[in-house]
């Protein structure tokens, strides 16, 4: 308790102003050395662990966590037929984490307009289907309710599309499908999405799932796949693992195989997420620089102190003080600096993102990082983690440069006063 109590002698000292010390202007450039490097540390944290929330999210929400399919449909331009009847689909609901499944059918082709054309892929659903993702997104319109049992002609394009071929809501558009025949259909425009993810808008036309069969010329119980949606990735790979146990491999009434697939292995999302990992690198390079910018700022203040005080030092070896006791003391006389640094620096940090999160002041460009503002997730393990770990660190990076008292000689720092 001695060493705690003339560290907070000598920090109340330290914080009075004297022009004739080096210590005061020394106190402060390592508290705000502390206070940026946690700041920054916050607000990188916050930033990239909220842009890959908000990117995973519109990810599985257009497409989904798992998929049950005919894995030759990722080789082909069109997709392998499955039955997906009410059997499969309550056995799949049986996977750990599993909160919805849903079929989708899908369909190559082509929209003309007196204009232009673009090539599409038609992607069917029904009732089931959760529509609360595409509801976010609607610009333009009103979602319609999709069927299985027969066509509206409705379709929800994307902006990216409509801006393309020059299309608005109630607009018409004649489509031409290729198998045997060419197969002509002319669908209504009701609504408008953008979720400024390329690898959907540029090509994917929602409609009703009876539609897309048709098309194909598939029978009632059949369509391209299911899409499975989970609780949280936590459970990702387990229900992986159950479902390849027990859907994967099996084959349907008709004989074609089952294959389980993750949003990991899916060619319109695995890059996406692979990027997204590699933002984790650049998280860690960013605290590893900040942690070490504070640790220098530290270290350097820390030199300063023991250096001034260096008569004192000499004093309390004289009155008996042993070198561990004194070096305690500037340990916590450096504790108590960083603290003061980590404490300002969480108000900055929290505050500008709080701020951020609340009125969303600084924007991003959607066509490179696929949504328009920058976003923020308050993740208080992260925060609180960040906080312990700096603190040991930064305290371990001065225990080495506090063995400098052990050097003072007493008779020599008393003369020299």
């Amino acid at each position: 308790m001695f060493s705690f109590f003339l560290a907070s002698r000598f920090f109340g000292q330290a914080n009075h102003h004297d022009g004739r010390k080096a210590s005061a202007p020394a106190i402060r450039i390592a508290t705000a050395g502390i206070a940026v490097g946690l700041a920054v540390m916050i607000i990188s944290v916050c930033i990239v662990k909220g842009f890959q929330h908000e990117v995973v999210a519109k990810l599985t929400g257009f497409a989904s966590h798992l998929e049950v399919l005919d894995r030759n449909s990722f080789g082909s331009p069109e997709t392998y037929p499955v039955v997906t009847d009410a059997a499969l689909m309550s056995k799949v609901k049986q996977a750990q984490g599993v909160t919805r499944v849903q079929r989708v059918s899908q369909k190559m082709g082509i929209f003309k307009t007196q204009n232009d054309f673009s090539g599409v892929v038609l992607k069917g659903i029904a009732g089931e289907y959760d529509l609360s993702f595409m509801q976010q997104c609607i610009v333009e319109g009103k979602l319609p309710a999709f069927r299985d049992d027969r066509s509206s002609n409705s379709i929800v394009i994307s902006r990216t599309l409509s801006d393309k071929l020059g299309l608005k809501v109630g607009d018409k558009v004649y489509s031409y499908f290729f198998s045997r025949t060419i197969k002509q259909r002319r669908f209504t425009v009701v609504a408008i999405y953008d979720t400024h993810m390329r690898q959907f808008d540029n090509t994917y036309v929602l409609t009703d799932l009876y539609t897309v069969n048709k098309l194909n010329g598939w029978a009632t119980d059949q369509s391209s796949g299911l899409e499975v949606h989970l609780s949280s990735f936590d459970v990702l790979p387990d229900a992986q693992h159950w479902l390849v146990q027990h859907v994967g491999g099996t084959h349907d009434r008709l004989n074609r195989p089952y294959s389980v697939v993750s949003i990991h292995e899916n060619p319109r999302t695995a890059s996406v997420l692979s990027w997204l990992g590699l933002l984790d690198f650049n998280v860690m390079v960013i605290l590893v620089i900040m942690v070490c910018l504070a640790g220098f700022t530290m270290v350097s203040g820390l030199l300063i102190l023991i250096l001034e005080r260096t008569v004192t030092i000499g004093v309390l070896k004289a009155l008996g003080a042993s070198n561990a006791r004194i070096r305690h003391t500037f340990l916590w006389f450096a504790s108590f600096i960083v603290v003061r640094g980590m404490l300002i620096g969480n108000a900055i940090g929290l505050l500008l993102m709080f701020l951020q999160k609340q009125f969303g002041w600084v924007r991003l460009n959607p066509e490179t990082y696929y949504i328009d503002v920058v976003p923020v997730e308050l993740n208080v393990a992260w925060i609180l983690g960040i906080n312990v770990a700096s603190l040991i660190v930064t305290m371990l990076a001065l225990v080495l440069p506090s063995f400098l008292v052990s050097r003072v000689q007493p008779a020599k720092a008393i003369q020299f006063d």
